[in-house]
């Protein structure tokens, strides 16, 4: 797997400047005090005040550094040498208290060495996993007994929703899809679909039932699986952005989720 992790790892490199620079992100609001996790996030998982919170894939980190802006002490990590040290630099910049780690899930184990009350996760996320029944371990492993677990993370029907509110399978995958990833190349990133930068990227599909699993065979106790018609960013054309900052099909009448999110406590 080292080879598509290298792939994965370069375009995320690439698109790290890119991310900090866009109107997607707003850098500078975050830097004037926003407060970059969603309120269901913050509602789900609990009040973090004085509660020791490690954030995995955390990106550049601002998610990971609101969190700390709510109480938690933060351990941010992710494989992109160029998004830890902006993670870091942003960090001092806020003067916010927060520790992050270059390191892909799967050495984290070789990297950091405590337990943590929560163990958060978000947003695009497991797409990049080739194993989603490790990294439910490793969550786990990283989880003080009574601890919470908490993803909120796009649905994989998601990826066959298309407007005006039907499903259908594209280019012939199947929802349960396995083997090899799906390899694309697209112009632009999520965060500014005009960006000058086209490369490969490597994805591994997964089910819900995936997730469930793996969470549940590593020991945790699951919570609730809650299911949502919101997206966090407009995935398809047409989508409207509402006051809670996410983004919705007016034509989903159907109300076919396109996000979820899971807690789940270690006993």
């Amino acid at each position: 797997m080292d080879k598509y992790l290298e792939v994965n790892r370069a375009i995320w490199n690439a698109s790290t400047p890119i991310h900090v620079a866009s109107a997607f992100y707003d850098v500078p609001g975050f830097k004037a005090g926003r407060c970059t996790v969603f309120e269901v996030e913050r509602a789900e998982v609990g009040d973090v005040s004085g509660k020791s919170l490690l954030h995995l894939q955390c990106h550049f980190g601002m998610d990971t550094l609101s969190w700390a802006r709510l109480g938690a002490r933060v351990v941010g990590v992710d494989f992109s040498d160029v998004a830890i040290a902006q993670a870091q630099a942003l960090a001092a910049e806020t003067g916010i208290d927060a520790r992050f780690v270059c390191s892909d899930v799967y050495a984290l184990r070789e990297r950091v060495h405590e337990q943590f009350d929560v163990v958060f996760t978000s947003q695009g996320v497991l797409c990049w996993l080739p194993d989603v029944m490790e990294w439910g371990r490793i969550a786990a492993h990283f989880l003080r007994p009574g601890g919470v677990f908490y993803i909120h993370e796009f649905h994989p029907i998601g990826l066959f929703y298309q407007p005006p509110g039907v499903v259908a399978v594209l280019d012939g995958e199947t929802y349960a899809r396995r083997g090899e990833p799906i390899r694309s190349e697209q112009r632009g990133t999520y965060a500014d679909l005009d960006a000058d930068i086209c490369m490969p990227e490597y994805e591994w599909p997964y089910t819900l039932g995936d997730v469930v699993t793996a969470l549940a065979s590593a020991g945790l106790r699951i919570e609730f699986l809650h299911e949502f018609d919101h997206c966090a960013y407009p995935a398809q054309p047409g989508f409207v952005r509402r006051a809670d900052g996410f983004w919705y099909c007016p034509h989903n009448s159907s109300g076919l989720p396109l996000m979820f999110s899971i807690r789940a406590t270690k006993e």
